[in-house]
């Protein structure tokens, strides 16, 4: 065999390294700086332009109360019918985390309180019990046969919930309960399942979802009356 006869087969697995490395890295890129703290400013030159993730402020003018946020220490209002409510701790609330690829929230749940079905497009979750006892669970794709996995929760328990997969967290003791999440995203998003099918603006055509659901056009009309009233 020539000298130099496998160097195609080298360029190919240079030319897949080099494309693995760039899906990896698709999300939340690794910094290029210490930090880089997210400006908020109402600039109209740079307000109109959007980005991947936030402008850094001028590091001279970056201060211990850009990595700082109290909000998690303080109990959140469950008076709602979902009897739970989400305290989020991400680039919005803690300039500091901008290209950093983590972020934190706080869940507080009464009881019965739930947490419903959703996902996080740009995360994956990992959950902590603080307080209480849960039922929580994710649900494969299609790909893998909708395949649920579920756990009881207890204090100090910890779940993963895989990127991008639906979960959901439900609150079955007699007492309040308490978890902490971290994300693998300065902001990872967040899609309601039921909301974001019934409550969409404008709404669905409730031709659609009656077949796709395979129910009667009234419940459809009932649940988009429902979560579109909830979203205005």
């Amino acid at each position: 065999m020539m000298k130099g006869a496998h160097c195609p087969t080298a360029a190919a697995f240079a030319l897949l390294a080099l494309a693995t490395f760039h899906l990896v890295s698709a999300f939340d890129p690794s910094p290029l700086q210490d930090f880089c703290v997210a400006l908020n400013t109402t600039n109209t030159d740079i307000s109109a332009v959007f980005v991947n993730g936030r402008f850094c402020k001028d590091p001279k003018m970056v201060t211990p109360e850009d990595f700082f946020f109290s909000g998690l220490r303080m109990r959140g209002n469950t008076s709602n019918p979902l009897g739970s409510i989400v305290t989020q701790a991400n680039v919005q609330q803690i300039a500091g985390l901008n290209t950093l690829g983590v972020s934190l929230a706080r869940i507080d749940y009464a009881v019965g309180g739930l947490n419903p079905p959703h996902i996080h497009p740009r995360a994956t979750e990992v959950l902590r019990v603080m307080e209480g006892t849960l039922y929580v669970g994710f649900v494969t794709s299609n790909d893998n046969g909708n395949r649920l996995f579920s756990k009881v929760l207890y204090e100090g328990d910890v779940f993963v919930f895989p990127f991008a997969q639906i979960h959901f967290q439900l609150n079955i003791g007699k007492v309040n309960a308490v978890a902490i999440s971290s994300f693998s995203s300065q902001f990872p998003g967040v899609t309601t399942i039921a909301k974001a099918v019934f409550g969409s603006n404008p709404s669905i055509n409730p031709d659609v979802l009656t077949k796709a659901f395979q129910v009667d056009k009234n419940v459809v009309q009932y649940l988009q009356n429902q979560f579109w009233y909830d979203n205005n």
